[in-house]
């Protein structure tokens, strides 16, 4: 027998021929059985883990909503926050309510499937349950790293098929509409920034002064605006290398963040030492960043309705954006750099719906090179 100091588990050889760790957690003991030392080594090492991250010890009773419960806050420092909140929503307010009373030990495909048929028979998209199936997917694969599961479940199940997103753009005539009924507007330069370089809305809000250069007449994307529990906020990097980018202004954006600056100005000194100075582009009446909910029910979709225009996403400028740029002849590649898109073709399997158009122009480019017969 192989025994370890205290708290760390033990390793023994059985008389079966097969090995077998042990673990005591609060006063719950756990085993791990296996062909070979090292494959049972390896699991005591992730159950220490587990305990070392506060995940209490599995009981045999144990349901997979106590186990959710457990193991959401496990996941939070390993994801980013706004990835984490919807991580969390989903165990709230779905697989622990449809799977919370199931004995964690007695978790089986066909409970997956029921919930999945719930879930659509309540309203949610396909999406929504496809994405409810890979946290759950992904707290099971815990678990089974963990000892606490002989097998991943969720594994075993399809999710359903994701629905494509639904995008939504504005014409060339519908954006000067637009822009038009933003002239003046307070934060005119945020949505003349939106529709001209196609950053995110918590891109847009994370802006900082510092990394726009007015010389060279360009911005910077190096952070984006992530709204916390209690109207908190916290910066957070963009999720992929591409996601951190420079991006060029027109004229009208160069001309529209002048004016902020010069506002900005104004509000500071109107307000004095209440200012909270962080250096957002993008402020409330005393410098705070602004939040997204704010920005969509209080400034962009009035506007729309003050322009006479649908009403669409904030999302859909960027798309606008991208349908736009494609379509007067500028390359897919310098478009995926704006967009700060992993890569070309991510870009053009998005937009495809403007390749026809891409194709015409091209086929009269060539047609004017080798002429009619």
């Amino acid at each position: 027998m192989g025994w370890r100091s205290n708290g760390e588990g033990t390793i023994y050889h059985r008389a079966d021929g097969r090995w077998e760790a042990a673990l005591v957690v609060d006063g719950v003991r756990q085993r791990f059985c296996g062909k070979t030392r090292g494959a049972v080594a390896a699991r005591l090492r992730v159950a220490l883990q587990a305990r070392d991250s506060g995940l209490p010890a599995a009981h045999q009773s144990e349901t997979v909503g106590q186990f959710l419960t457990a193991w959401i806050p496990t996941v939070r420092s390993q994801i980013r926050a706004g990835s984490w909140r919807r991580y969390e929503e989903y165990v709230r307010l779905h697989l622990a309510p449809e799977l919370g009373a199931v004995q964690l030990s007695k978790l089986g495909p066909d409970h997956v499937q029921r919930l999945q048929d719930r879930l659509l028979a309540k309203g949610l998209s396909p999406t929504s349950v496809h994405q409810a199936h890979s946290v759950l997917h992904q707290a099971l694969a815990d678990a089974m790293r963990w000892g606490r599961l002989s097998r991943d479940v969720a594994e075993l199940v399809r999710p359903p098929r994701m629905s494509p997103s639904h995008m939504t753009t504005l014409g060339p005539e519908e954006v000067l509409t637009f822009l038009d009924a933003a002239r003046g507007h307070r934060l005119e330069a945020l949505f003349v920034v939106a529709v001209s370089t196609g950053m995110r809305l918590g891109e847009v809000l994370g802006l900082q002064w510092s990394a726009v250069d007015f010389d060279r007449r360009n911005l910077r994307v190096v952070a984006t605006l992530v709204p916390k529990p209690g109207g908190e906020w916290t910066l957070s990097e963009p999720k992929t290398a591409r996601g951190r980018r420079q991006i060029a202004l027109t004229m009208r954006a160069i001309e529209a963040l002048q004016q902020r600056r010069i506002s900005q100005e104004g509000e500071r000194e109107a307000v004095g030492a209440e200012w909270k100075d962080d250096d957002f582009v993008f402020t409330g009446p005393t410098g705070q960043p602004l939040s997204g909910e704010h920005v969509l029910r209080r400034e962009f979709w009035p506007l729309l309705t003050q322009a006479g225009l649908q009403q669409i996403r904030f999302h859909d400028l960027r798309h606008t954006a991208a349908t736009l740029l494609l379509r007067e002849g500028v390359h897919p590649k310098v478009v995926s750099e704006m967009l700060g898109h992993s890569t070309i073709a991510m870009t053009l399997d998005r937009y495809s719906h403007v390749t026809p158009d891409m194709q015409q122009a091209a086929v009269q480019r060539m047609d004017a090179v080798i002429g009619r017969s």
